[in-house]
């Protein structure tokens, strides 16, 4: 499209850039902050205005009430003035409600009596390992008690040693659900096993994290192509027939939000891990490529939910979250990979996200769009999450190094 000589300096370089994404953030964390906030404890689920879907004792799933706690644990990093406070409200929200107090654990859905889905599932205790994590960053008096806590847990109940990645579900009392293994969940607690080694300096968690990594992209994606397989077996071979009627958890087929998502946190791995694994850089940069060659909608724009095993879209929806991670993983391999391609398609992505996932009637950003770039509601009810989008708009302004707890921790002064 340009010579690599005309695309200096980079987007996340320029000061004008920069400013308006911070005034994103900004807007999020406006739209969310008094809005999310249900007074009986947790945080409600938005429609798209900013109300409540629900205010009669709604279900609240862990993983939102832990990325809020995350979100505002960043929010007070940057002097977020009441951010501080969401925190101390999701913390306890997951310590009083979500965490299993009887066989230990935390459920995967609470209300205002307890337990309303009392599964124990690995995509939920990896946002309450993250939420903590980063809780304990900003000195929260529960931190260190939920991270030993769900440092147990995870070890005790979760970890496989023998495959080096982590078990899915478990019912209440800790009964293997039978015959399935998940990369979303395994993903996830990538992203957090990173930003426990940063928050307490334990190398077992990064030793984790590697292990994951090793086993879903160097091994299994690369067997694929770089297509990151979403479903296996308990013995993790893929499962390319998989079907769960969750399709916003388990969608069918592949997902290339995650490929661009595996891309940022391997090149945070490789960067944590004393750049010392080249196998990294060079599947980051394949996955991404992959994504924008056989995800990215060349004639609208927007990334396909999901691709087929023969790389047709299939689920044609586009949605807010890979346009986040995409943003993200390019800002990591301008800084790791360098090349032209990359910031080429940082400025599309963003251009994309300004130009039709911005609700400027409401505030905050839209989470689904049809294929032809029109809100929709299908899978998503409404603007129920902060996580995605807050990190895309924050981590261009940081250096690409770590978790955004400890970047802004140890940069947020040049902000």
């Amino acid at each position: 499209m340009t010579a690599a000589g005309k695309l200096k300096p980079l987007w996340a370089d320029r000061p004008y850039h920069r400013q308006w994404l911070l005034s994103q953030a900004e807007g999020l964390m406006d739209f969310f902050q008094s809005r999310a906030i249900n007074p009986k404890g947790g945080f409600y689920d938005l429609d798209r205005a900013g109300a409540p879907l629900s205010t009669d004792n709604p279900a609240r799933g862990i993983h939102a009430s832990a990325r809020m706690v995350h979100c505002f644990a960043i929010a007070d990093l940057l002097g977020r003035p009441g951010a501080a406070d969401v925190v101390d409200h999701g913390m306890r929200y997951l310590w009083e409600k979500h965490r299993d107090e009887k066989n230990g654990g935390y459920f995967w859905q609470a209300n205002d009596h307890g337990a309303a889905d009392d599964s124990k599932q690995g995509y939920g205790h990896a946002f309450v390992l993250l939420a903590a994590s980063s809780a304990k960053v900003i000195g929260h008096p529960l931190a260190d008690r939920m991270l030993a806590d769900i440092t147990e847990v995870i070890e005790t109940k979760f970890w496989e040693e023998r495959h080096g990645a982590i078990a899915e579900e478990f019912s209440a009392d800790w009964q293997p659900v039978a015959g399935y293994r998940g990369q979303n969940s395994n993903m996830h607690l990538t992203e957090s096993l990173m930003a426990a080694f940063e928050a307490t300096g334990e190398s077992h968690y990064l030793a984790k994290a590697e292990r994951i990594a090793d086993l879903l992209i160097n091994r299994r994606a690369r067997e694929e192509g770089f297509r990151v397989a979403e479903h296996f077996s308990e013995e993790w071979v893929v499962d390319r027939s998989y079907y769960h009627l969750n399709e916003m958890f388990r969608p069918a087929g592949t997902t290339p939000g995650h490929w661009l998502e595996w891309a940022r946190l391997l090149l945070q791995l490789y960067t944590l891990g004393g750049k010392t694994h080249a196998w990294m850089p060079e599947a980051a940069t394949a996955l991404f490529e992959r994504s924008m060659m056989l995800g990215w909608d060349k004639d609208k724009g927007g990334f396909f939910y999901t691709l087929d095993w023969q790389d047709v879209p299939e689920k044609r929806s586009k949605l807010w979250w890979p346009m986040c991670e995409a943003a993200g993983a390019a800002h990591f391999l301008n800084a790791h990979v360098g090349g032209t391609f990359h910031e080429e398609s940082y400025r599309r992505i963003w251009s994309t996200i300004a130009g039709n996932f911005l609700d400027r009637e409401h505030g905050g950003w839209f989470e689904e769009l049809t294929v032809d770039l029109t809100p929709a509601n299908v899978l998503f009810p409404g603007k129920g999450d902060i996580y995605h989008a807050f990190q895309a708009c924050l981590i261009p302004l940081f250096p690409a190094e770590g978790s955004l707890t400890k970047v802004i921790q140890d940069n947020g002064a040049a902000l």
